[in-house]
């Protein structure tokens, strides 16, 4: 009883924070913000205690790693879309079309319509586990679980996606010359091609702090955070980017492309920054957590910032990492520290305050997709890292190897690209 006293009052003492940060912010519409929310924790509150948080911060999307049930309950009749997702470890068993239907009927069908269920995941970042029977499980199980959806007639109003990390990039710098991994093209193309017909969105996790934490005297800060910079001009297209998202997410619409799927829409299903970390991870700080996932939410919510600069008519879907402080999650600290939110409730940091308390301080500005052209003279932002699942989304899964690679052709491409400037 005491718990739920202490959550309900720090709950309305946030809510008026976030009130007040939406009123002067003029967050008159956020319909494209989304979160994520995980439960590897023994001190969450219920999920009835969640739905007021997440309407708090203006989401109206909601992504859970699994479907559980209670969740499903307590967010019926609220008008908040949920993604559900099916984990890597029922990638075999969702091959059988049977067991698939059989798994819809149990955790999908019964909360419909009410609870507006409208995305199926099948498998987190599977081609970068570098798990052939994942890998070959994959597309079969996607097939079933959307058949299954039309045996039910469900299938126009749930569609059937999985997520992918960075790292199925071979190249993302410049943005425009974006590709896949050559070796992940026979498997991504017959994907491509299922979500093309089905209409799905291709789901891609994508974290810019990680290019920061591993070279932070190379990448700047400002250019991660979204804040005022000079930026750095696509010399193939003249398209100028101030933040590292926008250069990231243009980069998958090009490999997209590349493959001949131009037309198919991109969503960011993660994304975020930690506010607290370890000795070795650099910028783990509240105030950084603080300016990369307020002005993302700013910018999202900004009428005449709609979409990126390769795609300024696509609308902008993105889904911040994550609702709370997750205390049981393995790996570095981190891990348990991306959290919007702590346990009882309260803001993690004072994310509406924080930026309101100084609305004319250039520090926590927030960096649009087309201001002034330019390249940044400082060094350039790197290739990014990438999560590698749920369970531990700061720790590589792809080979190092290749990690290296990307960044030291990364590194090549963008001196060769400076050098030549210097040189005009």
């Amino acid at each position: 009883m005491d718990y739920l006293f202490r959550f309900r009052s720090s709950y309305c003492w946030m809510l008026v924070i976030f009130i007040t940060g939406q009123v002067e912010f003029g967050w008159t519409n956020v319909a494209a913000i989304g979160i994520n929310y995980g439960q590897i924790a023994n001190n969450l509150p219920s999920p009835d205690e969640v739905v007021p948080l997440v309407k708090s911060i203006g989401a109206t999307k909601v992504k859970l790693y699994d479907a559980d049930p209670r969740v499903l309950r307590s967010f019926a009749n609220t008008g908040v879309e949920i993604m559900v997702g099916l984990g890597n470890e029922y990638m075999s068993k969702m091959q059988d079309p049977k067991q698939a239907q059989a798994w819809i009927k149990s955790n999908v069908q019964p909360y419909l319509p009410a609870t507006k269920i409208t995305c199926i995941f099948v498998g987190n970042e599977v081609l970068t586990f570098n798990d052939t029977s994942l890998t070959d499980n994959l597309l079969p199980a996607m097939q079933s679980v959307h058949t299954a959806l039309q045996n039910l007639g469900l299938d126009k109003q749930v569609t059937v996606t999985t997520t992918h990390s960075l790292a199925v990039l071979e190249k993302s710098y410049p943005p425009s010359a974006g590709a896949f991994r050559p070796d992940l093209e026979p498997c991504l193309s017959p994907i491509l091609s299922f979500q093309s017909k089905t209409g799905s969105p291709f789901l891609i996790n994508a974290y810019p702090y990680f290019a920061y934490k591993d070279n932070p005297k190379q990448v700047p800060l400002e250019f991660v955070l979204f804040q005022p910079n000079q930026g750095v001009v696509d010399s193939s297209t003249g398209l100028h980017y101030d933040n590292m998202l926008f250069m990231q997410i243009d980069a998958v619409y090009s490999a997209l492309a590349s493959l001949g799927y131009n037309k198919l829409p991109v969503h960011i299903s993660e994304t975020g920054w930690p506010s607290k970390g370890d000795q070795d991870e650099a910028g783990a700080t509240p105030e950084n957590a603080k300016k990369y996932n307020g002005n993302l939410i700013k910018l999202v919510a900004q009428s005449t910032k709609k979409g990126t600069p390769m795609r300024p008519n696509s609308d902008l879907n993105i889904y911040v990492f994550a609702l709370f402080n997750e205390n049981m999650k393995p790996g570095p600290t981190s891990e348990r520290n991306y959290g919007l939110f702590k346990p009882d409730g309260t803001p993690a940091y004072s994310l509406g305050l924080a930026t309101t308390a100084s609305p004319s301080s250039s520090s926590d500005g927030v960096s649009g997709n087309s201001s002034n052209s330019g390249v940044n003279g400082g060094a350039p932002p790197l290739p990014p890292s990438s999560s590698t699942g749920y369970l531990s989304i700061s720790s590589a899964t792809s080979p190092v190897s290749h990690t290296s690679t990307v960044a030291l052709l990364f590194y090549f491409s963008f001196f060769i690209f400076f050098f030549s400037l210097i040189l005009l």
